[in-house]
């Protein structure tokens, strides 16, 4: 569906959650016209999601008074989401809490808005587990990318009980605004981005934990080696490219020696064990200055911008 169809209904998108996903999730909406609702249960977060906004909309160079006036905060549940036609929850990766949520949304939301998750990995069935038949019908999987409002995939999730008629309306939906949706037909741990991601980071973090090289060489051999390639030649597209006799002959020397382990990597317990945790702490699998941090944050963004504006998605 065109997204002049979409705005001619003048629909209402409710966003559950108004963190780093959900006022990217939020402000994409709005530029794409639609009237847009978030909620918080943290007020901090709440409050400064204008703000949040602001910002990212004066990165994008797109008028914010406009765009803004189409959105609201509110940190009542009901309000946000009581007449809404789409609403999209962005809360942390906890099951249950996400179980409890749209306990709560399926009661108050109208009864045939589209039910969307944002979980990045918990399987969307078991987060609708509980929900009445007429509401797990509705409920689909809708995977952003961070930072949302700059990355154009979102993975549709079907789950095992969505009704075809809300799945493709879903698709049609995140089309409509701009982004590039992609089916997952099965509702599997991780979907498809972050099965490939991991199971890249798996081996990666292995590399370092077994003294082969250091994270920095790592980080280097992708951004100057293989990864250079990735956004016009995907791994599909590379293997018939090489030919698949020498994939197959490659993969038959290096696979016996993979990581193939189904626990976290043991490097991770013992960083987090010694807090070190990441960027925010100042050192995790790397050390981190504070100009270090702004300055990885300013290139992702800048990359990310140069390839909107040019049209390489």
């Amino acid at each position: 569906m065109p997204l002049g169809a979409f705005l001619k209904m003048g629909l209402t998108a409710g966003i559950v959650g108004a963190g780093l996903m959900g006022h990217g999730i939020a402000q994409v909406f709005a530029i794409a016209g639609f009237n847009v609702r978030i909620t918080d249960t943290d007020e901090r977060v709440l409050s400064q999601a204008p703000s949040r906004l602001a910002a990212s909309l004066a990165e994008l160079g797109v008028e914010e008074s406009t765009v803004l006036s189409r959105v609201a905060v509110s940190p009542s549940l009901e309000k946000t989401v009581d007449g809404c036609d789409v609403v999209i929850e962005a809360v942390p990766e906890i099951v249950e809490l996400k179980r409890r949520l749209f306990e709560r949304i399926a009661q108050i939301a109208p009864s045939g808005a589209l039910l969307a998750s944002n979980t990045s990995s918990i399987p969307v069935t078991e987060i609708g587990r509980d929900l009445p038949d007429d509401a797990r019908r509705r409920l689909v999987g809708l995977h952003w990318w961070n930072p949302a409002a700059l990355m154009p995939l979102v993975e549709v999730i079907r789950t095992e009980v969505v009704s075809p008629v809300y799945f493709d309306r879903a698709f049609a939906m995140m089309r409509a605004i701009g982004k590039e949706p992609v089916k997952v037909e099965r509702d599997i741990p991780g979907f498809i981005g972050n099965r490939l991601m991991h199971a890249f980071w798996r081996e990666a973090t292995s590399l370092v934990h077994a003294g082969v090289c250091d994270a920095a060489t790592i980080d280097t051999v992708v951004k100057r080696g293989f990864g250079l390639r990735l956004a016009v030649l995907g791994p599909m597209e590379n293997a018939d490219l090489v030919g698949l006799e020498l994939t197959r002959n490659i993969q038959r020397v290096i696979f016996p020696d993979l990581e193939r382990s189904t626990e976290p990597s043991p490097l991770l317990d013992r960083l987090i064990e010694e807090g070190k945790l990441g960027m925010h702490t100042g050192e995790g699998l790397r050390r981190w200055t504070p100009d270090e941090i702004a300055k990885t944050k300013r290139a992702l963004s800048a990359h990310l911008l140069d390839t909107l504006r040019n049209g390489k998605r």
